[in-house]
């Protein structure tokens, strides 16, 4: 582990104690794991505008997963 000191507003490190608290975890460790997932998040929007813009680049075009569509039928 690294320390890092960081500036906060007051309340913003109110609301974290309280959520740590409640969670069961210290401050430092409710911090890095909300972090990390922020971090996830834009990773996944990031993903997914890249693929935004593959299909605005690229469209589907009409009938080209059709050969797939025999997968998507759930038998009864």
């Amino acid at each position: 582990m690294k320390t890092v000191q960081m500036t906060l507003d007051p309340d913003l490190v109110t609301r974290v104690d309280k959520a740590a608290r409640r969670l069961g975890v210290t401050r430092s460790a409710f911090t890095r794991r909300a972090l990390a997932e922020a971090l996830d998040r834009l990773q996944q929007r990031a993903l997914e505008q890249r693929h935004r813009a593959g299909y605005r680049r690229k469209p589907v075009r009409r009938g080209e997963f059709d050969v797939w569509h025999h997968e998507q039928i759930w038998p009864d």
